[in-house]
């Protein structure tokens, strides 16, 4: 932290009548959690209340005003991690709100006690700078006890048996939506999640918030009483994570929210990222994209967005990681959109770990296919922050190895000598739009395809099956196609001698490498009678 930062944050005075919360963080040697007389206080630890930031001083002492309704929260330091709660999360906040909150329907926050004291456990965390490992996902979204199962089998278990008998990764993020609406689903989400052995940090979505309340600043209340806050931060060696509930409830509204950042949340960004270098990378976790949604209008406040550009364009390769779209895309932020830093805002539209909803025909697990809008096999991403450099990978999870980075759609069987109009379509899931893909027909030469905006040919073979079926073929259909950001296509030749032929595909993307996938058609003689 810059040495005249923290001198300013140390010395901030608060007025002497405002409620307080004070405490200490603390070296916990002994791991239990509790403070004794020998574990010394740890110093320069930024502590919030979501609004102001304090430093702890030489003996790890802190005190800050409180509002009715706050949770106060340490910001990790990057060398330390902080103790863990009974069901797996880490413990790093405390609520203050002494007369309890409103009562909605999945409970909000019980009332604390009076007194405004609050203690921090931290340990000693021996973390290598050279490269982060970070799993993330997105749109959980079970609407069901059964579905949460789904989510506990489908992306639990793949990143088990990725990892198995090591924790999953150093850091864990979800961008909201963790369920959908039914709010007493997280104990049994959260149980799940914990098998990673992995800390796991949460962002709320515009299925996480209580609608019986009347306006925006209640609408966390049930999230933050199983999370904690909504908007906060996380430090890892040389990468500054910073969680931000951006949805704006709008109650008796159509739609019932907008993307947006409120200004407790600003006063809290302004200051946070006061601390930090020009040279500090920083991860901004949110649930609605930063872009607006085609078609829909503002869907993010442009003036939140503008403000929001104006605290990042600083920082040197700053990464927005958002969700909600239930489809996945990348998009470089530029002039057009308001940025002004000296290179592109990647934002990385995660793709969803419910995929289209937990919908579509189950496998031989007895998991619904969930593919999404676009065509992309629901899963999860990984992230690996290096000090120079960061590289994305997206885990089709339930999908065969051939179909792991990018799925083909040809038709079968094609008449030899027909006029070439039909194709073979490549959707390559980390897909941007300068990937360079190309195809070949057996041994031949390697041929550019191109890049097209159009929906995904499986999933509108899905459609059309799910159409044509008199009987349900599933408990939810597989989500109309739409628009895919990722999708290639090469014309295929009716040339050639009659029989089957081979079609490979080849993809160079960014973080992967050169990705191949093969599939085939026939080209058969239809008899002269046929001919019209």
């Amino acid at each position: 932290m810059p040495r005249l930062v923290l001198l300013l944050l140390s010395c901030i005075v608060f007025p002497a009548a405002a409620a307080q919360m004070s405490g200490r963080v603390f070296e916990d040697r002994d791991g239990d959690g509790g403070r004794d007389p020998r574990e010394p206080g740890v110093a320069g630890v930024k502590m919030s209340n979501g609004r102001d930031i304090v430093v702890t001083d030489s003996g790890g002492r802190y005190r800050i005003p409180v509002r009715d309704g706050d949770t106060v929260f340490a910001i990790k330091p990057p060398d330390h991690a902080f103790a863990v709660r009974s069901n797996g999360l880490p413990a790093f906040w405390r609520h203050h709100v002494p007369r309890g909150s409103l009562k909605p329907r999945h409970g909000g926050i019980a009332k604390t006690r009076a007194t405004g004291k609050f203690n921090v456990a931290l340990t000693r965390q021996a973390r290598s700078a050279a490269e982060l490992d970070v799993l993330v996902f997105a749109d959980s979204q079970p609407k069901t006890a059964l579905q949460a199962g789904y989510f506990e089998r489908d992306i639990i278990e793949s990143v088990l048996a990725d990892r198995p008998g090591v924790p999953a990764a150093d850091l864990g993020l979800t961008l909201g939506d963790v369920v959908e609406d039914d709010l007493s689903l997280y104990p049994q989400m959260i149980r799940a999640t914990a098998r990673l052995r992995t800390p796991w940090l949460y962002v709320p979505g515009n299925h996480d918030i209580d609608f019986d309340v009347p306006d925006d600043a209640a609408s966390t209340l049930t999230f933050r009483n199983t999370f904690g806050p909504d908007t906060y931060a996380w430090e890892e060696p040389g990468t500054a994570f910073v969680v931000l509930d951006d949805v704006i409830y709008l109650p008796g509204q159509k739609p019932a929210y907008v993307g947006g950042i409120g200004d407790d949340q600003f006063a809290f960004l302004e200051r946070y990222l006061a601390t930090l270098p020009d040279t500090h990378r920083v991860v901004l976790a949110v649930h609605i994209p930063l872009f607006d949604a085609p078609g829909a209008g503002e869907t993010f406040r442009r003036a939140d967005r503008l403000r929001l550009f104006d605290l990042l364009a600083r920082f040197r390769q700053p990464l927005v990681l958002s969700g909600h779209s239930h489809t996945q895309r990348h998009v470089f932020h530029g002039a057009d959109s308001g940025w002004t830093g000296a290179e592109p805002l990647h934002e990385y539209n995660v793709g969803a770990a419910c995929g289209g909803y937990w919908s579509g025909v189950p496998d031989e697990r007895g998991i619904p296919d969930a593919r999404m809008a676009d065509g992309t096999p629901n899963g999860y991403a990984r992230v690996a922050f290096a000090p120079q450099a960061y590289r994305m990978h997206w885990v089709a999870t339930g999908m065969p190895d051939a179909q792991r980075a990018m799925l083909l759609s040809a038709p079968k069987v094609l008449r030899r000598g027909a006029y070439p109009a039909f194709g073979v379509h490549a959707n390559v899931y980390m897909g941007m739009d300068d990937t360079r893909v190309e195809y070949r027909i057996d041994d031949g030469a390697w041929t550019p395809m191109r890049r097209l905006e159009a929906p995904d040919p499986a999933l509108t073979a899905l459609n059309v099956l799910d159409d044509l079926s008199a009987t349900l073929r599933s408990f939810d259909r597989s989500v109309t196609a739409d628009v895919s950001h990722h999708l290639w296509r090469g014309t295929l030749p009716t040339d050639l001698a009659s029989g089957e032929h081979r079609i490979e595909v080849r993809a160079f993307t960014r973080w992967d490498g050169e990705v191949r996938a093969v599939t085939g058609y026939r080209l058969d003689d239809a008899p002269p009678s046929a001919a019209p």
